[in-house]
C-alpha cells in the first residue's frame, strides 16, 4: 500500500478558556492525523470540544499546548503574515447554522466573494463576478441568485450558498462543522452528495465535525471519538462500526436510530459512566495502537482487555 500523504498534523492538542487563575481545558492533549484526499469525521456530544478543534486549526481559538501543522508546516501559534495568509487560502471552514452564519444585510455575491475582496483586491470586478458564477454554479444554485438577500433562500439553498463562500477561496482543506444538523432530514442527503461530488472533482480534505456517527459514517473514511476534550478511541469507518472497543463509542452506537421499529424496540440502550475507569498513578490512561490504524484510550489493564476482545 503506498504511503499516504499527511496534509494535517494535530500533536497533544491543548485548548484552554478563561482566565489563568481558574481555566477551563476545553481540549486536553489531542492528537490525530489526517491524509490529503480523505473525509476525516470527529464525533461526540455537545460541549466535548469537536468545534473547539476545528476553530484551532483555523487560528480562530488560541492554542494553549502542542502543535497543529500543516502541510509540514507549524501553524498555531505566533506565525508569519505569509504563514497566516496561507491558512485562510487554503484552510476554509463550512459553519453548522445556515441561518445565522450569512450576513443578511448583505447581497449573496458579497457574502461569496468577502475572502476575494479581503485576500484577492488585484481582481477585476468582471473576473470577481465570474468566479463567484462559477462557486454558486459548482454548487447547484444560478449564477442570478448573487443578486438576492439570504432571506430569499431556504435553510439547504443557504448552506450551499455557505459552501461556495469556502470554495471561491479554492481551499485545499475545509473544516465541516455541523454542516447538516440544522437541515431538514429530507434537505441532508443533498449536502452530503453534493461535499462528496465537490471532494472528487477537487481533490479536497474534509476534517467533518458531528455529532450523529450515521451520517459519519456515511461520508468518513477514518472517525475519531472525543469526549469531554480528550480523544477516546479512532480508527476506519467500517472497522470502528464492526468493532467498538472503548465504552463511550459503543454507548454512542447503541443511540443510533434503527429503521426496524422492532429491533428498535428490543435494542439496549448503553449509558457511558466514566466511573468504570479506575485509573491509578501506577496504571495511567495511555493511547495505544492496539492494531493497524485503531487507537483506543485507556489504562494497561484496559488496553490488555481490548486486545483480548479483537482476537475473539
Amino acid at each position: 500500500m503506498a504511503e499516504r500523504e499527511k496534509l494535517l498534523e494535530v500533536k497533544d492538542l491543548r485548548v484552554t478558556f478563561g482566565s489563568k487563575r481558574r481555566p477551563f481545558t476545553a481540549v486536553d492533549g489531542v492528537s490525530f492525523d489526517i491524509y490529503k484526499g480523505e473525509t476525516f469525521g470527529l464525533v461526540g456530544e455537545s460541549g466535548s470540544g469537536k468545534t473547539t478543534i476545528g476553530r484551532a486549526i483555523i487560528r480562530v481559538n488560541p492554542v494553549s499546548g502542542g502543535t497543529i501543522s500543516y502541510n509540514g508546516q507549524v501553524i498555531s501559534g505566533k506565525v508569519s503574515k505569509a504563514v497566516d495568509r496561507q491558512v485562510i487560502e487554503k484552510i476554509q471552514m463550512i459553519f453548522q447554522d445556515p441561518m445565522a452564519s450569512l450576513n443578511e444585510r448583505a447581497k449573496v455575491d458579497y457574502i461569496v466573494s468577502e475572502g476575494l475582496y479581503n485576500l484577492h483586491s488585484h481582481l477585476t470586478e468582471a473576473e470577481r463576478q465570474e468566479k463567484v458564477s462559477q462557486a454558486l454554479s459548482a454548487v447547484g444554485l444560478l449564477p442570478e441568485f448573487a443578486s438576492r438577500f439570504p432571506h430569499e433562500f431556504s435553510g439547504g439553498q443557504r448552506q450551499r450558498i455557505g459552501i461556495a463562500r469556502a470554495l471561491i477561496m479554492g481551499p485545499e482543506f475545509i473544516i465541516a462543522d455541523e454542516p447538516i444538523s440544522a437541515l431538514d432530514v429530507s434537505i441532508r442527503a443533498q449536502v452530503l452528495n453534493l461535499m462528496s461530488k465537490l471532494q472528487k472533482e477537487r481533490g479536497l480534505t474534509y476534517l467533518f465535525i458531528a455529532h450523529d456517527l450515521s451520517v459519519v459514517r456515511f461520508i468518513s473514511d477514518r472517525i475519531g471519538v472525543i469526549h469531554r476534550g480528550k480523544l477516546m478511541e479512532l480508527a476506519e469507518s467500517e472497522q470502528l462500526f464492526a468493532h467498538p472497543l472503548h465504552p463511550y463509542t459503543r454507548s454512542l452506537l447503541s443511540a443510533i436510530p434503527m429503521p426496524d421499529p422492532v429491533g428498535e424496540r428490543d435494542k439496549r440502550l448503553l449509558v457511558y459512566d466514566p466511573s468504570v475507569h479506575s485509573y491509578t498513578p501506577s496504571d495511567p490512561p495511555l493511547w495505544a495502537e492496539l492494531e493497524p490504524g485503531h487507537f483506543v484510550r485507556g489504562s494497561q489493564r484496559e488496553l490488555d482487555e481490548y486486545r483480548k476482545q479483537l482476537e475473539q
